[in-house]
């Protein structure tokens, strides 16, 4: 099975491996300390140095990236999981690791840029994708919402992967428009809204014999 995505998984690897090389060419561009963690206003409150801050978190991604390809190889029911989700598995972390990474790299270059902007954009254009995706991904055991209920029921499953579909769309236009607000709260409620209903709805079907 992984020979058969030899080459997309070489290729997103590299994807995912891609700040390093950037950082590698401006590298003195950024001073030797590099913020790399910021609070919800976008205020750094941890440094490193600049060795790490390039080269550690796209390598971290990246391990993180092959472990997930393959666990999701391997699943059971990966016929299931649909080519479309697939192709967000084997894009997600590349994509990540370039936003995080070259965001870092470009506030050390550029203080003045506001670091939680790209951030409520990109993760609420990955909860549209995600969203859009997700009702149309069946029953499996890596991608999607895998609690007791639904994993026991495939209609379960389906209703519950249909209300969170809709829902994530809904949290991903709110934290795309957060990046221009820069509500701390905003986010966070939309966050947490997102991963508990779904999760609260799946029971109630439970409770209903589903």
């Amino acid at each position: 099975m992984i020979k058969q995505y030899k080459k997309d998984i070489i290729l997103t690897t590299l994807i995912t491996l891609l700040p390093i090389f950037i950082g590698c060419i401006l590298w003195n561009q950024f001073p030797n300390q590099i913020a790399i963690h910021f609070d919800f206003s976008g205020t750094p409150d941890n440094f490193v140095n600049k060795p790490i801050a390039i080269a550690g978190l796209p390598l971290f991604m990246a391990i993180t990236h092959i472990f997930c390809i393959f666990v999701t190889l391997h699943d059971p029911k990966k016929q299931d999981i649909g080519t479309k989700m697939l192709k967000v598995v084997f894009w997600i972390i590349p994509l990540l690791s370039n936003i995080v990474s070259l965001s870092i790299l470009y506030y050390a270059y550029n203080p003045t840029f506001r670091t939680t902007f790209i951030v409520y954009l990109s993760i609420g254009i990955l909860f549209i994708i995600l969203g859009n995706y997700m009702s149309k991904t069946h029953q499996n055991y890596t991608v999607g919402i895998r609690i007791p209920w639904t994993l026991n029921s495939r209609e379960n499953w389906n209703k519950t992967h249909r209300f969170a579909s809709k829902l994530w769309i809904f949290s991903g236009i709110i934290l795309m428009i957060n990046s221009i607000l820069n509500n701390p709260f905003l986010f966070i409620t939309a966050i947490i809204i997102s991963g508990i209903i779904p999760m609260i709805y799946s029971f109630i079907l439970y409770k209903k014999g589903i």
